[in-house]
């Protein structure tokens, strides 16, 4: 176990050179200093893996590597995983802010609650024309939660490392593409750990407002598929049924998803 940090940062990184440096800066912010970064380049065309070694080259505390050839998401933080030799273990993304309190107020939280496995909270979006939109986020979530949505955001998450590694760290398969988050959360909570949200968003996600729209109709029906698998495996009755509203929003105009995710 290091001594010196007590959170390793994971960061999955990929086309993110015009936002990167700003997103480091914010956790250089942090009101809390013990921890460490490792930021995987997955296989980016711009100059992301420049940009974040030339910051490395300042920062002894950040750690640089690099994929073979584009692996996505999970399989990119199960990189990042085999540098992570702390306590907890946060998220972070290279294109989103963290609050400068995000890891004291986390991190203070776990400590003082050993029941949980993780926390997180949740976020505020924004694009270039500033914040538009703040989450809510159930405190404590159950398992019946996870028949509508995933209960946690997942850049804003501090982790236990080793229920983390118990439950066998991100599944990195084409199935969980996109919503990998989701499908780990339901691990956790299959072996029997608890999560928990602050009620404060203390994470700044860059989204542009039509975002929600693009989601294509291949993503649609993968998420009802992994939503079934992971309501029968949590051991509900009908699991197909939760997984209905995923292949609806397929025959939603994106326009209309746009205007009710903006301003619900």
């Amino acid at each position: 176990m290091n001594e010196d940090y007590r959170i390793t940062v994971i960061m999955g990184i990929y086309n993110c050179a015009d936002t990167l440096v700003e997103a480091l800066e914010s956790l250089e912010s942090q009101t809390y200093k013990k921890f460490k970064v490792v930021l995987c380049d997955d296989g980016s065309k711009d100059d992301t893996f420049a940009v974040a070694n030339k910051w490395a080259e300042t920062h002894p505390n950040y750690i640089v590597i690099k994929n073979d050839h584009n692996m996505k998401l999970a399989a990119t933080l199960n990189h990042c995983l085999d540098y992570a030799d702390t306590e907890y273990v946060a998220r972070m993304d290279g294109d989103d802010l963290s609050v400068p309190t995000r890891f004291e107020k986390e991190i203070n939280f776990l400590d003082s609650h050993p029941e949980y496995a993780m926390v997180s909270c949740p976020m505020i979006y924004f694009d270039e024309g500033g914040d538009y939109k703040t989450g809510v986020a159930k405190e404590k979530p159950q398992k019946e939660d996870f028949k509508y949505n995933t209960p946690f955001c997942h850049a804003p998450i501090l982790m236990r490392r080793e229920a983390l590694e118990k439950v066998g760290r991100y599944t990195a398969e084409p199935k969980t593409e996109r919503i990998e988050d989701y499908y780990l959360w339901h691990k956790f909570y299959c072996n029997g750990f608890q999560g928990y949200n602050l009620q404060e968003p203390l994470y700044k996600m860059r989204n542009g407002r039509d975002a929600f729209a693009r989601r294509k109709v291949s993503d649609r029906w993968r998420g009802y598929k992994l939503t079934t698998e992971v309501c029968k495996n949590l051991g509900f009755s009908m699991p197909w049924v939760y997984g209905l509203p995923a292949l609806a929003k397929a025959l939603i105009p994106s326009f209309l998803v746009r205007f009710i995710r903006t301003f619900r």
